[in-house]
């Protein structure tokens, strides 16, 4: 295999539930969830499918750890804070964008984390970790909001991602529903009786995700702040 070029099997490397969790997020980053199957991951690695059971019971239980490896990500974003060092509204303003940082480098698989059941079931995507819940409701109680705000906070936070984030990376590769499967090129007759689509396909094909995130978050973080703040400002 090394005289063909190919990775040779990975013998000198051990298996380990970490090392397929990367294998399997680096596949679906390339070929999509649907791709994925126990018997082609063993193959990237190098081994029998069969190998995997001792570490990833199933497919299902394989998914669940992708997402788990995933959210890991914010872990090891520097811009991260696990507390709010300098208030409230940049610890928020730097987990928004560290998710969304996640979500456009692994299009392909951030839908998982909406699909996924989550550790509890009133977690909420893509926050939904115990330990990174536990980290946005620990920094918000720790600046002044009490248990009801932190929460209402949470659920409003949660959404505006899972929304804009979901819709960001279906342009990106990312499998969200059956509409997916249609081709991206409108046919030009699929135009034809309606001219003001077709005048302005240009503008609705313009990339504005990063500004029209900065701007949905700037007016969610102005929203918490009269309604739930009480333009306090805390």
């Amino acid at each position: 295999m090394a005289v063909q070029g190919k990775e040779p099997p990975s013998a000198r490397v051990p298996l380990s539930r970490e090392r397929i969790l990367a294998a399997a997020l680096a596949f679906i980053d390339e070929e999509g969830v649907g791709s994925l199957t126990m018997r082609r991951l063993g193959s990237r690695l190098g081994v029998e499918a069969m190998s995997l059971y001792r570490y990833v019971p199933g497919r299902e239980d394989l998914l669940d750890g992708v997402v788990d490896f995933l959210v890991t990500e914010l872990d090891r974003d520097e811009d991260v804070l696990k507390t709010p060092e300098h208030g409230w509204q940049d610890f928020l303003q730097r987990m928004a964008h560290g998710v969304r940082r996640m979500a456009i480098a692994h299009p392909k698989a951030f839908p998982l984390i909406a699909s996924t059941p989550p550790e509890a079931p009133w977690l909420r995507p893509p926050l939904r970790s115990v330990r990174w819940v536990e980290t946005f409701l620990a920094g918000l109680l720790a600046e002044g909001f009490d248990d009801e705000q932190a929460v209402a906070v949470y659920r409003a936070f949660t959404s505006f991602l899972l929304g804009n984030l979901l819709l960001e990376v279906s342009h990106r590769g990312g499998a969200v529903g059956p509409l997916d499967l249609v081709d991206e090129e409108v046919p030009a007759h699929g135009l034809r009786d309606a001219p003001t689509v077709e005048r302005l396909r240009d503008l609705l094909a313009d990339d504005r995700s990063l500004q029209e995130f900065e701007e949905s978050l700037e007016s969610l973080i102005d929203r918490i702040t009269v309604q739930v703040v009480g333009g306090s400002g805390s």
